[in-house]
């Protein structure tokens, strides 16, 4: 499982990549990019060498220690891969395979799970409806089917592929189908989570082949995508600060526009708003949030008691709410995997591309909003314990 991979360069070289898609050059880009492949494929090639070499290869053992244990199809695959030293032309991967790659995504990526990612298969389109409308009252006998299918849209996800770059060393195809299937599985969940988690927070729509992210804002009538404006300032501030500040963050998300003039109603969202930060903001956020009880013990919670995760791409000094079920996100069609001919740089390995369908947007601009972040405290009094 991808979970017990031990990384060591690979989260710092995601770091850097996010930071130079926020700021950097299209060569920095690049750079980034390199770097953040080779360290996740030197990651994962190290930690798996290490366990081939202090693990007995007895697969009754292996499988009684939760370690990898192969279909006969995955077997099949995998000894054609070692054989022909790498993937054909196009190869898509047995469904077993796909399936556990999505599992393995969802397990170890709370934000993606948290955005209710689906795997829809082969399916790469889907139907999705607003609850207001699905079920109407009127005359008996009277026409409904116009307001039925208004509720009712269909979402295709061919038009947008994610690519999940896959190095294969040459020593890493001497170990057996097992550990190749497990190398290149953990490879692809790190390497499209990068991907999703990148289109789904900060994506600049289909003109520029990637989902509509959470940063962004929908025109409706020209379908133009745009940076979402900051709702306000948030300060964390203990007490009646923190309350009222996030009072307007709910109460902004359970707007829900309905219909073609865009009438604004009101969407549950107690116990659905997810709340994203930068890791750096994090601890500051905790720190704003913690006050001392009666006790002397340090409490740390916020108001309305929102989902709290962590993404990279949400730029440092913002924050990022929106509410669960109303973002769409998936993936679909088959997982195909190819050699890649051109250059990358490299060294001692074999490139290759996984591509997979996906698609993201929410469903309205109202779902998901982005405030920025005031956290000095510095000029604060330190805060009394209650009841002192």
């Amino acid at each position: 499982m991808g979970a017990n991979i031990k990384f060591n360069n690979f989260e710092d070289k995601k770091l850097a990549f996010a930071k130079a898609m926020q700021e950097g050059t299209e060569e920095q880009q690049k750079v980034a990019l390199n770097e953040m492949l080779e360290s996740l494929a030197l990651d994962v090639k190290n930690d798996i060498m290490q366990q081939v070499n202090t693990q007995m290869a007895d697969n009754a053992v292996l499988q009684s220690r939760g370690q990898n244990v192969l279909t006969s199809e995955e077997r099949e695959f995998f000894n054609v891969v070692i054989e022909e030293g790498g993937f054909k032309d196009t190869d898509t991967l047995p469904k077993t395979t796909q399936e556990r790659v999505f599992e393995d995504i969802k397990e170890e990526h709370p934000l993606l799970t948290h955005l209710g990612l689906q795997n829809l298969g082969a399916v790469t389109e889907f139907i999705y409806g607003d609850p207001e409308g699905m079920a109407v009252w009127g005359p008996l006998f009277g026409e409904i089917k116009g307001q039925l299918n208004a509720t009712f849209r269909k979402e295709k996800i061919e038009q947008l592929k994610l690519t999940a770059f896959i190095p294969i060393a040459k020593d890493m195809l001497k170990l057996g189908p097992e550990w190749i299937e497990r190398y290149v599985r953990t490879i692809l969940v790190e390497a499209m989570s990068v991907g999703l988690e990148r289109g789904f927070i900060a994506g600049r729509g289909q003109t520029q082949d990637e989902p509509i992210g959470l940063l962004k804002n929908v025109n409706k009538e020209t379908g133009a995508v745009t940076d979402k404006t900051s709702a306000g300032t948030l300060t964390f501030k203990p007490g009646r600060t923190t309350i009222n500040e996030m009072k307007d963050v709910v109460k902004k998300l359970s707007i829900r526009p309905v219909g073609k003039d865009q009438e604004e109603k009101v969407r549950k969202v107690a116990g659905k708003v997810v709340m994203v930060t930068n890791p750096f903001d994090t601890f500051d956020i905790q720190a704003n949030a913690t006050v001392q009880n009666a006790s002397g013990v340090y409490v740390t919670n916020l108001p309305f008691n929102p989902i709290p995760t962590e993404s990279v791409f949400v730029p440092q000094g913002k924050v990022v709410f929106f509410v669960k079920g109303e973002y769409i996100a998936a993936v679909g069609g088959g997982l195909e995997v190819k050699r890649y001919t051109e250059t990358l740089a490299l060294e001692d390995a074999d490139v290759f591309i996984g591509k997979q369908f996906a698609t993201g947007k929410a469903k309205d601009n109202y779902a998901a909003q982005v405030y920025d972040l005031n956290l000095d405290l510095t000029d604060q009094a330190p805060t009394e314990p209650e009841g002192a």
